[in-house]
C-alpha cells in the first residue's frame, strides 16, 4: 500500500509525534530492552470505512523505524467488527512509542469516512453529491478532506484562496448581493466560480439576477428547497447547506440539488474503536 502523498503530511505526523513522546517514551525506555523484537496488530473494534491506512508505516518510520507493515485491509473498505487491519513486525520500542499516534489518525480519519458513506450511501440514486466544508479540526484539514474522498464524498473548497463564496456577512459587508457579485466578478481570476449564500427566495432572485454560478440554499426545509430548485431551473447549480442529517439528507436530495454540503462530516464524525494489539 503507498503512502498518503499529500503536502504537509509528514510535518503533521512529526509534529504529532514530537507532541505526543515528548522529550522521550520514559515507560517504554525503562521497561523494553532496545533490542527486543515484537509484532502487533491493528484491529477494528466495529463496522467502519477504514481510511488513513498509509499513515501508520509513516509513522513507525518517523518513530524510529525498523517495522515492516503487512496490511490486510484496503483503504476505503467497508470492513466488519474484529477485522485485522494490518500485522506490524520490528523493533519493540519503536511499536510502543508509535502506538497511539497511528491509532489516533486511523480512527479519527476512518470516522470521517465512516459518516461520509452513510451519508452518501443515504442518496444513492438522487443527483445529489454530498460534499464537505471548511468546518475541520485546525491543521488536520488536508487530511479530513481526503478522508472525505475515502468516504465517497466530495470536497468543497479547500480554503479561502481557491473559491469565491459570497455568505450573509459579506453580502451586509459590501452592501447587497448585487454589489458583491458585481465586485467579486470584477476581480476574479478566470474561470474562478463564484456562489452566493442565500436564505430566501428572494436572495435566490437576486442572486441568479447578478449572475451567481452557484446558489447555495441554507437552512431551507425540503419544500423550500424545492420550490427554489424550480426557480433557478438549470441557471446555477444548486447546493443546500445547513441542518443536514442523516434523518432528512435523502428527503433534501430529492428537491433536486446537486450539491449538499454538510460541516458535520468533519466537525462532528466519531473517532472509530481501533486497537493495537501485541501478538508476542
Amino acid at each position: 500500500m503507498g503512502h498518503i502523498d499529500l503536502p504537509g503530511v509528514e510535518a503533521l505526523l512529526t509534529a504529532a509525534l514530537d507532541e505526543d513522546i515528548g522529550r522521550g517514551d520514559v515507560t517504554t525506555r525503562l521497561t523494553v530492552p532496545e533490542d527486543r523484537r515484537g509484532a502487533a496488530f491493528l484491529l477494528a473494534k466495529e463496522e467502519a470505512v477504514v481510511a488513513g491506512l498509509p499513515l501508520i508505516a509513516s509513522v513507525f518510520r518517523l518513530a524510529g523505524g525498523d517495522v515492516d507493515v503487512a496490511y490486510e485491509a484496503q483503504e476505503s473498505e467497508r470492513v466488519r467488527a474484529e477485522r485485522v487491519l494490518c500485522r506490524m513486525r520490528g523493533r519493540a520500542r519503536t511499536l510502543l512509542s508509535g502506538e497511539r499516534v497511528a491509532l489516533n489518525f486511523v480512527q479519527q480519519l476512518s470516522g470521517v469516512a465512516t459518516l461520509t458513506r452513510r451519508f452518501v450511501d443515504a442518496v444513492a440514486g438522487t443527483r445529489a453529491r454530498i460534499v464537505d466544508t471548511r468546518k475541520t479540526v485546525p491543521g488536520l484539514r488536508v487530511l479530513q478532506k481526503y478522508a472525505i474522498r475515502v468516504g465517497g464524498g466530495g470536497n468543497h473548497r479547500f480554503g479561502l484562496d481557491d473559491g469565491i463564496l459570497i455568505k450573509d456577512n459579506h453580502i451586509a459587508a459590501a452592501g447587497g448581493i448585487c454589489a458583491a457579485v458585481q465586485s467579486a466578478r470584477a476581480g476574479a481570476p478566470h474561470g474562478l466560480k463564484i456562489e452566493v449564500e442565500c436564505d430566501t427566495l428572494t436572495q435566490v432572485d437576486q442572486a441568479l439576477a447578478a449572475g451567481a454560478d452557484i446558489v447555495m440554499l441554507d437552512n431551507m426545509s425540503p419544500e423550500l428547497l424545492r420550490e427554489a430548485v424550480a426557480k433557478i431551473g438549470g441557471r446555477a447549480r444548486v447546493e443546500a447547506s445547513g441542518g443536514i442529517t442523516l434523518d432528512n439528507v435523502r428527503r433534501v436530495a430529492e428537491t433536486g440539488v446537486d450539491l449538499i454540503s454538510i460541516g458535520a462530516l468533519t466537525h462532528s464524525a466519531r473517532a472509530v474503536d481501533i486497537s493495537m494489539g501485541w501478538a508476542s
